[in-house]
């Protein structure tokens, strides 16, 4: 990232210092994003006041990409995963009873207006349409929340929200018009197998090099085989492989850690068969854990 934009940044955190109650929340990501053409273009939208709309299949780094950006621009995170069941109160707040007083109590969107915080909108092609439009006055020009019953909050200066969608899951639909122009959209690629290397390596330090290209590999023929209809996405999963990966450098043998983190993500017997055969291919069963790392 260039010295500008560095500095813009710095810029940005010093004008909209995080307030104590919230301190919390500003949380280093687990992983950084691989991909620094991608994060440049994301700060850069950020830094002028646009809301983020990240796209990509799945396993393409988008909820990594959203923890870093929070955490460069040194914000508060709110994570509000969207399903079937997600309402406008679920976003701005639901009356409560307090002291012998209906009050209001606040929801992430609210909270997020109110401190300037990152609103990460995860899934948000999964949202009811009632649930989106509580946002649209949020995401443009007025930069407000009207809260019925209650009180008009404008955002806070430094509140972004970042929405991110997988395509193909069950449950979604398409964005529409009005939702979407409140966005820059960044179309996020698939990770190359050097950029899974260098994330696995990040993740789970002093694995050889060897593995690191066994595991990558596995990784890929899952996600070809997902492509081409042979097996479902449920086993294309980089957090469960991630983990897989601690527990291993734990001690774990390599097998176990596979199976739970990527084979059994696959409940039905004939597919968690074909994934099983894949890593068998890879991933003999008499590996061991000191076998993939170092000492």
């Amino acid at each position: 990232m260039n010295s500008n934009i560095l500095k813009q940044l710095e810029e940005f955190r010093n004008t909209w210092p995080v307030e104590e109650a919230v301190q919390y929340r500003v949380t280093r990501p687990s992983a950084d994003f691989i991909g620094e053409e991608i994060l440049e273009m994301a700060v850069m939208a950020l830094l002028d006041g646009e809301n983020l709309l990240l796209v990509g299949n799945k396993a393409t780094g988008k909820n990594i990409l959203a923890e870093n950006l929070a955490w460069l621009f040194g914000r508060p995170i709110y994570n509000m995963s969207f399903h079937v069941n997600t309402d406008s109160a679920a976003l701005i707040g639901t009356d409560t009873f307090e002291n012998n007083e209906v009050k209001l109590r606040r929801g992430p969107v609210y909270r997020c207006a109110q401190y300037g915080g990152f609103g990460i909108l995860d899934e948000i092609n999964m949202a009811k349409s009632d649930a989106v439009a509580v946002l649209h006055a949020a995401l443009d020009y007025r930069r407000l929340i009207d809260v019925p019953g209650y009180e008009r909050i404008s955002l806070h200066p430094a509140t972004r929200f970042i929405g991110t969608m997988n395509y193909g899951y069950a449950g979604t639909k398409e964005l529409n018009e009005a939702l979407v122009s409140r966005f820059m959209v960044i179309q996020v690629p698939t990770l190359s197998q050097e950029d899974l290397n260098r994330l696995m390596d990040q993740t789970a330090p002093g694995m050889d090099f060897s593995m690191l290209d066994q595991f990558s590999s596995l990784f890929l023929d899952l996600q070809e085989k997902a492509v081409n209809g042979e097996i479902s996405s449920r086993a294309v999963d980089l957090r469960g492989l991630l983990s897989a990966l601690r527990m291993i450098k734990q001690g774990l043998s390599p097998a176990r850690a596979i199976e739970m983190g990527i084979v059994n993500k696959c409940f039905d017997d004939f597919e968690r068969q074909l994934v099983d055969d894949v890593v068998l291919t890879r991933f003999p069963l008499t590996l061991t854990a000191g076998d993939v790392f170092h000492g």
